[in-house]
Protein backbone atom coordinates (compact mmCIF):
# COMPACT_ATOMS: atom_id res chain seq x y z
CA UNK A 1 0.00 0.00 0.00
CA UNK A 2 2.81 2.39 0.89
CA UNK A 3 4.50 1.73 -2.46
CA UNK A 4 1.24 2.37 -4.31
CA UNK A 5 0.74 5.66 -2.47
CA UNK A 6 4.26 6.79 -3.35
CA UNK A 7 3.62 5.92 -6.99
CA UNK A 8 0.39 7.95 -6.98
CA UNK A 9 2.18 10.93 -5.44
CA UNK A 10 4.94 10.67 -8.07
CA UNK A 11 2.37 10.71 -10.86
CA UNK A 12 0.71 13.81 -9.46
CA UNK A 13 3.99 15.68 -9.09
CA UNK A 14 5.03 17.81 -12.06
CA UNK A 15 8.71 18.02 -12.94
CA UNK A 16 9.45 21.71 -13.59
CA UNK A 17 11.02 22.64 -16.92
CA UNK A 18 14.60 23.86 -16.55
CA UNK A 19 15.61 27.33 -17.73
CA UNK A 20 17.78 25.81 -20.47
CA UNK A 21 14.92 23.67 -21.80
CA UNK A 22 12.45 26.56 -21.64
CA UNK A 23 14.70 28.93 -23.59
CA UNK A 24 15.49 26.19 -26.12
CA UNK A 25 11.78 25.56 -26.67
CA UNK A 26 11.12 29.27 -27.20
CA UNK A 27 13.99 29.53 -29.71
CA UNK A 28 12.81 26.54 -31.75
CA UNK A 29 9.20 27.77 -31.78
CA UNK A 30 10.27 31.26 -32.89
CA UNK A 31 12.42 29.85 -35.70
CA UNK A 32 9.68 27.63 -37.11
CA UNK A 33 7.14 30.45 -36.77
CA UNK A 34 9.42 32.78 -38.75
CA UNK A 35 10.17 30.20 -41.43
CA UNK A 36 6.51 29.25 -41.86
CA UNK A 37 5.64 32.95 -42.01
CA UNK A 38 8.29 33.43 -44.69
CA UNK A 39 6.74 30.60 -46.73
CA UNK A 40 3.25 32.08 -46.41
CA UNK A 41 4.07 35.73 -47.06
CA UNK A 42 7.29 35.77 -49.08
CA UNK A 43 6.46 33.18 -51.73
CA UNK A 44 7.34 29.57 -52.41
CA UNK A 45 11.08 30.20 -52.61
CA UNK A 46 11.38 29.39 -48.91
CA UNK A 47 9.50 26.15 -49.54
CA UNK A 48 12.36 24.69 -51.57
CA UNK A 49 14.74 22.56 -49.47
CA UNK A 50 17.72 24.17 -51.19
CA UNK A 51 16.76 27.53 -49.67
CA UNK A 52 17.20 26.05 -46.22
CA UNK A 53 20.41 24.30 -47.25
CA UNK A 54 21.74 27.60 -48.59
CA UNK A 55 21.23 29.08 -45.13
CA UNK A 56 23.38 26.28 -43.75
CA UNK A 57 25.99 26.71 -46.50
CA UNK A 58 26.32 30.43 -45.85
CA UNK A 59 26.41 30.12 -42.07
CA UNK A 60 28.40 26.94 -41.39
CA UNK A 61 31.35 28.97 -40.05
CA UNK A 62 29.04 31.09 -37.89
CA UNK A 63 27.47 27.94 -36.42
CA UNK A 64 30.90 26.69 -35.36
CA UNK A 65 32.07 29.99 -33.85
CA UNK A 66 28.70 30.53 -32.14
CA UNK A 67 28.97 27.11 -30.48
CA UNK A 68 32.37 28.09 -29.09
CA UNK A 69 30.94 31.42 -27.95
CA UNK A 70 28.14 29.61 -26.13
CA UNK A 71 30.65 27.47 -24.23
CA UNK A 72 32.40 30.60 -22.93
CA UNK A 73 29.13 32.39 -22.17
CA UNK A 74 27.83 29.39 -20.21
CA UNK A 75 30.85 29.78 -17.89
CA UNK A 76 30.00 33.47 -17.46
CA UNK A 77 32.63 34.86 -19.85
CA UNK A 78 32.73 36.23 -23.38
CA UNK A 79 35.12 36.17 -26.34
CA UNK A 80 34.91 38.89 -28.99
CA UNK A 81 38.08 37.81 -30.79
CA UNK A 82 36.51 34.96 -32.77
CA UNK A 83 35.87 37.08 -35.88
CA UNK A 84 39.45 38.32 -35.90
CA UNK A 85 40.77 34.78 -35.46
CA UNK A 86 38.62 33.58 -38.38
CA UNK A 87 39.91 36.41 -40.60
CA UNK A 88 43.53 35.69 -39.63
CA UNK A 89 43.07 31.98 -40.36
CA UNK A 90 41.51 32.76 -43.73
CA UNK A 91 44.34 35.10 -44.75
CA UNK A 92 47.17 32.86 -43.50
CA UNK A 93 45.74 29.82 -45.28
CA UNK A 94 45.23 31.81 -48.49
CA UNK A 95 48.81 33.13 -48.47
CA UNK A 96 50.20 29.69 -47.62
CA UNK A 97 48.31 28.00 -50.47
CA UNK A 98 48.78 30.65 -53.16
CA UNK A 99 52.14 32.25 -52.43
CA UNK A 100 54.06 29.38 -50.85
CA UNK A 101 52.76 26.41 -52.81
CA UNK A 102 51.23 24.78 -49.75
CA UNK A 103 48.75 21.93 -49.55
CA UNK A 104 45.30 21.65 -47.97
CA UNK A 105 46.51 19.50 -45.06
CA UNK A 106 49.10 22.12 -44.13
CA UNK A 107 46.45 24.84 -44.30
CA UNK A 108 44.24 22.88 -41.89
CA UNK A 109 47.17 22.54 -39.47
CA UNK A 110 47.79 26.29 -39.67
CA UNK A 111 44.12 27.03 -38.93
CA UNK A 112 44.04 24.72 -35.91
CA UNK A 113 47.37 26.04 -34.60
CA UNK A 114 46.22 29.67 -34.77
CA UNK A 115 42.98 28.90 -32.97
CA UNK A 116 44.77 26.84 -30.30
CA UNK A 117 47.40 29.54 -29.74
CA UNK A 118 44.76 32.23 -29.17
CA UNK A 119 42.87 29.91 -26.84
CA UNK A 120 45.92 29.08 -24.72
CA UNK A 121 47.01 32.70 -24.32
CA UNK A 122 43.58 34.19 -23.72
CA UNK A 123 42.50 31.32 -21.49
CA UNK A 124 45.60 31.74 -19.33
CA UNK A 125 45.11 35.49 -19.00
CA UNK A 126 41.43 35.11 -18.07
CA UNK A 127 41.58 32.05 -15.82
CA UNK A 128 44.93 32.29 -14.08
CA UNK A 129 45.71 36.02 -14.14
CA UNK A 130 42.01 36.87 -13.58
CA UNK A 131 41.86 39.60 -16.22
CA UNK A 132 38.37 40.44 -17.46
CA UNK A 133 37.52 38.25 -20.49
CA UNK A 134 36.10 41.23 -22.40
CA UNK A 135 39.41 43.12 -22.12
CA UNK A 136 41.49 40.06 -23.01
CA UNK A 137 39.39 39.13 -26.04
CA UNK A 138 39.21 42.78 -27.14
CA UNK A 139 42.99 42.84 -27.24
CA UNK A 140 42.91 39.50 -29.06
CA UNK A 141 40.51 40.91 -31.64
CA UNK A 142 42.73 43.93 -32.35
CA UNK A 143 45.83 41.73 -32.51
CA UNK A 144 44.21 39.26 -34.91
CA UNK A 145 42.91 42.00 -37.20
CA UNK A 146 46.28 43.73 -37.19
CA UNK A 147 48.14 40.51 -37.95
CA UNK A 148 45.74 39.80 -40.80
CA UNK A 149 46.78 43.07 -42.45
CA UNK A 150 50.46 42.37 -41.80
CA UNK A 151 50.22 38.95 -43.48
CA UNK A 152 48.75 40.53 -46.62
CA UNK A 153 46.96 43.76 -47.37
CA UNK A 154 45.44 43.01 -50.77
CA UNK A 155 42.39 40.75 -51.20
CA UNK A 156 42.85 37.89 -53.67
CA UNK A 157 41.22 34.63 -54.76
CA UNK A 158 43.04 31.36 -54.14
CA UNK A 159 43.94 29.43 -57.29
CA UNK A 160 45.41 26.31 -55.65
CA UNK A 161 43.88 23.41 -57.61
CA UNK A 162 43.48 21.01 -54.69
CA UNK A 163 41.83 23.69 -52.56
CA UNK A 164 39.53 24.82 -55.38
CA UNK A 165 38.45 21.20 -55.89
CA UNK A 166 37.72 20.90 -52.17
CA UNK A 167 35.84 24.22 -52.14
CA UNK A 168 33.64 23.19 -55.06
CA UNK A 169 32.82 19.77 -53.63
CA UNK A 170 29.09 19.38 -53.05
CA UNK A 171 27.34 16.70 -51.02
CA UNK A 172 24.04 15.79 -52.67
CA UNK A 173 21.05 15.37 -50.35
CA UNK A 174 18.97 12.61 -51.96
CA UNK A 175 15.28 13.18 -52.54
CA UNK A 176 15.40 16.89 -51.64
CA UNK A 177 15.93 18.41 -55.09
CA UNK A 178 13.48 20.56 -57.06
CA UNK A 179 12.50 21.40 -60.61
CA UNK A 180 13.83 24.70 -61.95
CA UNK A 181 12.12 27.12 -64.34
CA UNK A 182 13.40 25.17 -67.35
CA UNK A 183 11.74 22.00 -66.11
CA UNK A 184 15.02 20.31 -65.16
CA UNK A 185 15.46 18.48 -61.88
CA UNK A 186 18.23 19.99 -59.73
CA UNK A 187 19.72 18.07 -56.82
CA UNK A 188 19.82 19.69 -53.40
CA UNK A 189 23.28 19.93 -51.89
CA UNK A 190 25.32 21.11 -48.94
CA UNK A 191 28.96 22.11 -48.72
CA UNK A 192 31.59 20.21 -46.74
CA UNK A 193 31.58 22.96 -44.12
CA UNK A 194 27.97 22.14 -43.22
CA UNK A 195 28.90 18.55 -42.40
CA UNK A 196 31.77 19.81 -40.21
CA UNK A 197 29.43 22.24 -38.43
CA UNK A 198 26.78 19.60 -37.75
CA UNK A 199 29.38 17.18 -36.38
CA UNK A 200 30.69 19.88 -34.04
CA UNK A 201 27.16 20.68 -32.85
CA UNK A 202 26.62 16.98 -32.09
CA UNK A 203 29.96 16.60 -30.26
CA UNK A 204 29.45 19.72 -28.13
CA UNK A 205 25.86 18.73 -27.33
CA UNK A 206 27.14 15.39 -25.98
CA UNK A 207 29.98 17.18 -24.15
CA UNK A 208 27.63 19.53 -22.30
CA UNK A 209 24.98 16.94 -21.59
CA UNK A 210 26.85 13.80 -20.60
CA UNK A 211 30.39 14.68 -19.48
CA UNK A 212 31.85 15.94 -16.23
CA UNK A 213 33.50 18.87 -18.03
CA UNK A 214 30.15 19.94 -19.47
CA UNK A 215 28.55 19.89 -16.01
CA UNK A 216 31.50 21.91 -14.70
CA UNK A 217 30.87 24.60 -17.33
CA UNK A 218 27.30 25.04 -16.07
CA UNK A 219 28.35 24.93 -12.41
CA UNK A 220 31.06 27.57 -12.83
CA UNK A 221 28.73 29.82 -14.82
CA UNK A 222 25.92 29.40 -12.30
CA UNK A 223 28.00 30.20 -9.23
CA UNK A 224 31.79 30.03 -9.32
CA UNK A 225 32.13 30.14 -5.53
CA UNK A 226 29.73 27.25 -5.03
CA UNK A 227 31.47 25.30 -7.77
CA UNK A 228 34.80 25.83 -5.98
CA UNK A 229 33.32 24.54 -2.73
CA UNK A 230 32.11 21.44 -4.58
CA UNK A 231 35.69 20.66 -5.57
CA UNK A 232 35.52 21.91 -9.15
CA UNK A 233 38.71 23.45 -10.51
CA UNK A 234 37.19 26.78 -11.55
CA UNK A 235 40.34 28.17 -13.13
CA UNK A 236 40.96 25.11 -15.26
CA UNK A 237 37.31 25.04 -16.33
CA UNK A 238 37.41 28.68 -17.48
CA UNK A 239 40.75 28.05 -19.18
CA UNK A 240 39.36 25.09 -21.13
CA UNK A 241 36.26 27.02 -22.16
CA UNK A 242 38.41 29.71 -23.82
CA UNK A 243 40.68 27.11 -25.41
CA UNK A 244 37.66 25.33 -26.91
CA UNK A 245 36.14 28.63 -28.11
CA UNK A 246 39.29 29.82 -29.90
CA UNK A 247 40.01 26.35 -31.27
CA UNK A 248 36.52 26.31 -32.77
CA UNK A 249 37.14 29.82 -34.11
CA UNK A 250 40.15 28.36 -35.94
CA UNK A 251 38.00 25.59 -37.41
CA UNK A 252 35.28 28.10 -38.24
CA UNK A 253 37.88 30.29 -39.94
CA UNK A 254 38.92 27.46 -42.23
CA UNK A 255 35.29 26.59 -43.00
CA UNK A 256 34.70 30.26 -43.79
CA UNK A 257 37.79 30.20 -46.01
CA UNK A 258 36.43 27.16 -47.86
CA UNK A 259 33.17 29.00 -48.47
CA UNK A 260 34.62 32.29 -49.78
CA UNK A 261 37.82 30.88 -51.35
CA UNK A 262 39.82 34.07 -50.85
CA UNK A 263 41.91 36.05 -48.43
CA UNK A 264 41.00 39.55 -47.30
CA UNK A 265 41.54 41.74 -44.26
CA UNK A 266 37.80 42.50 -44.23
CA UNK A 267 36.73 38.85 -44.01
CA UNK A 268 34.52 37.72 -41.11
CA UNK A 269 33.70 41.33 -40.27
CA UNK A 270 31.11 41.38 -37.50
CA UNK A 271 31.23 37.60 -36.99
CA UNK A 272 31.87 38.01 -33.25
CA UNK A 273 28.74 40.13 -32.84
CA UNK A 274 26.67 37.68 -34.86
CA UNK A 275 28.02 34.82 -32.74
CA UNK A 276 27.01 36.61 -29.53
CA UNK A 277 23.59 37.46 -30.99
CA UNK A 278 23.05 33.85 -32.11
CA UNK A 279 24.00 32.54 -28.67
CA UNK A 280 21.60 34.92 -26.94
CA UNK A 281 18.77 34.13 -29.38
CA UNK A 282 19.56 30.44 -28.81
CA UNK A 283 18.94 30.80 -25.08
CA UNK A 284 22.45 31.28 -23.67
CA UNK A 285 22.36 33.77 -20.83
CA UNK A 286 24.96 36.50 -20.51
CA UNK A 287 25.00 35.86 -16.76
CA UNK A 288 26.20 32.29 -17.32
CA UNK A 289 24.97 28.89 -16.17
CA UNK A 290 22.25 28.53 -18.83
CA UNK A 291 22.62 27.57 -22.48
CA UNK A 292 22.23 24.83 -25.05
CA UNK A 293 24.20 24.06 -28.20
CA UNK A 294 21.06 23.01 -30.08
CA UNK A 295 19.56 26.36 -29.14
CA UNK A 296 22.63 28.12 -30.51
CA UNK A 297 22.24 26.21 -33.77
CA UNK A 298 18.64 27.40 -34.09
CA UNK A 299 19.76 30.87 -33.04
CA UNK A 300 22.05 31.05 -36.09
CA UNK A 301 19.23 29.79 -38.31
CA UNK A 302 16.82 32.36 -36.85
CA UNK A 303 19.31 35.17 -37.39
CA UNK A 304 19.89 34.18 -41.01
CA UNK A 305 16.19 33.60 -41.68
CA UNK A 306 15.21 37.06 -40.50
CA UNK A 307 17.93 38.53 -42.72
CA UNK A 308 16.54 36.60 -45.71
CA UNK A 309 13.00 37.72 -44.92
CA UNK A 310 14.08 41.37 -44.78
CA UNK A 311 15.96 40.99 -48.07
CA UNK A 312 13.02 39.22 -49.76
CA UNK A 313 10.70 42.00 -48.65
CA UNK A 314 12.77 44.44 -50.74
CA UNK A 315 14.40 46.15 -47.77
CA UNK A 316 17.95 45.83 -49.08
CA UNK A 317 19.40 48.65 -47.03
CA UNK A 318 21.79 47.40 -44.34
CA UNK A 319 20.09 49.30 -41.54
CA UNK A 320 16.83 47.35 -41.91
CA UNK A 321 18.67 44.11 -41.16
CA UNK A 322 20.32 45.76 -38.16
CA UNK A 323 16.98 47.02 -36.88
CA UNK A 324 15.32 43.61 -37.13
CA UNK A 325 18.25 41.87 -35.42
CA UNK A 326 18.14 44.48 -32.65
CA UNK A 327 14.42 43.84 -32.20
CA UNK A 328 15.04 40.09 -31.96
CA UNK A 329 17.80 40.59 -29.39
CA UNK A 330 15.56 42.85 -27.30
CA UNK A 331 12.81 40.23 -27.43
CA UNK A 332 15.07 37.39 -26.29
CA UNK A 333 16.78 39.52 -23.63
CA UNK A 334 13.33 40.35 -22.30
CA UNK A 335 12.47 36.65 -22.24
CA UNK A 336 15.71 35.93 -20.39
CA UNK A 337 14.88 38.63 -17.85
CA UNK A 338 11.52 36.97 -17.22
CA UNK A 339 13.26 33.59 -16.77
CA UNK A 340 15.74 35.08 -14.31
CA UNK A 341 12.91 36.71 -12.31
CA UNK A 342 11.07 33.37 -12.30
CA UNK A 343 14.22 31.65 -11.04
CA UNK A 344 14.66 34.16 -8.21
CA UNK A 345 11.04 33.74 -7.09
CA UNK A 346 11.49 29.97 -7.07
Amino acid sequence: MAIEKKADVAKKQKIPMTDTSLLLLITVVVFFAMYIGAILFQGKGFLKPQTFFNILNANAALIITSCGMSIVMITGGIDISVGGVAALVSMCCAVYLDYHGGNVFGAVVIALAIGLAFGLVQGFLVAYLEIQPFIVSLAGMFFARGMTTIVNTNPFNVANEAFVALKETRIVVPGMGSVNKLGNYVDAYVEIGVVVALLIVLVLFCLLRWTKLGRNFYAVGGNAQSALMLGINVRRTKFLSHVICSFLAGIGGFVYFMHVGSGSASHASGMEMNAIASSIIGGTMLTGGVGNIIGTFFGVLSLSTIQNIVSSAGLDQAWWTGITIAAMLCLFLLIQSVVIARKKRA
